[in-house]
């Protein structure tokens, strides 16, 4: 899935690279950068964190003139009274301003190096409403972002997260020269796939994906230890055998009437005894109170 990426297949995409203090994203983002240029594409490149010099260490000398680098890294708050680029322009208006200074009549795509440093001195609701104008815009063709994920809280990485159709989320490997992907990525239908690759990043650029993981999106845990039987040591016997089983089973419940039971219950039959009472001359009855001989 990563050579997708690269590739730029996710036209219109907003691309995220995850990335935190065990292992570095911008190798990985400076590899989109070289991937974008080799298409002949149109980069626009928001510098926070690094010089320009170190973003296009490597890259191709030819491409430089279609590579546009907006420096905030040198005054990123506008301190001095003429800055090149500040956090403050990071809206949907001064962007796409800076887009079509730039513009070459060719498939335009905006790098954001990093959103992590926005995220300091904007608030989140502002950023985000900001990149989903900018992807829904029409301004640029892919939105590609680094983000550190252990410099803020998991709430805000979630929210930037979610307007992205792809999360790259980096890791080290287990050699040195290697780095471990896990991509998310949502369709515009809304299907979500996941994958997970072993990629290496050469001198020029170029990644190249090595293999995968044994067993992708999982994580090795340790065996599960058998539960302990709480009937293992007691003096007598909780379970039933088959005969004692089917023995039970036979056995009438004394509460538990069946049909011929109920049958002479009902009707009595021949031999049955009953009770005959009638009153003779000396029994004080009266019919309208039966109860006139008790002494109450």
């Amino acid at each position: 899935m990563l050579p997708e990426l690269l590739q730029g297949t996710d036209a219109g995409g907003f691309i995220i690279i995850l990335d935190a203090v065990s292992y570095s994203g911008r190798p990985l983002l400076r590899s989109f950068i070289n991937a974008a240029l080799n298409r002949e594409e149109v980069v626009n490149v928001l510098g926070f964190e690094v010089s320009e010099e170190e973003i296009k260490d490597g890259l191709n000398a030819s491409s430089m003139q279609r590579l546009h680098f907006h420096n905030g890294y040198a005054d990123p708050l506008g301190w001095t009274e003429q800055p090149p680029f500040t956090v403050h322009q990071f809206s949907l208006e001064e962007l796409t301003n800076v887009i079509k200074q730039t513009q070459q009549h060719k498939p335009v795509t905006l790098v954001i190096d990093s959103l992590s440093w926005i995220l300091r001195h904007l608030s989140p609701p502002a950023i985000c409403q900001s990149l989903q104008q900018l992807k829904k815009g029409g301004a640029v063709r892919t939105i590609i972002g680094l983000l550190h994920s252990d410099m803020h809280q998991q709430g805000t990485v979630g929210s930037v997260c979610h307007l992205a159709t792809s999360v790259v989320t980096v890791i080290p490997g287990l050699r040195g020269d290697e780095a471990v992907a896990k991509t998310t990525r949502r369709s515009k239908s809304g299907k979500v796939m996941q994958d997970e690759e072993i990629f290496s990043i050469k001198e020029d650029l170029t990644v190249t994906v090595q293999s995968k993981p044994s067993h992708p999106g999982t994580m090795q845990t340790d065996p599960e230890e058998p539960e302990a039987d709480p009937t293992a040591n007691l003096t007598f016997n909780l379970r039933l055998s088959d005969t004692e089983r089917k023995a039970k089973e036979k056995l009438a419940l004394p509460f538990v009437f069946s049909k011929e039971k109920k049958t002479a219950l009902l009707h009595s039959g021949p031999g049955s005894g009953r009770i005959l009472y009638e009153p003779d001359a000396n029994d004080d009855y009266d019919q309208e109170d039966p109860d006139d001989d008790l002494d109450v």
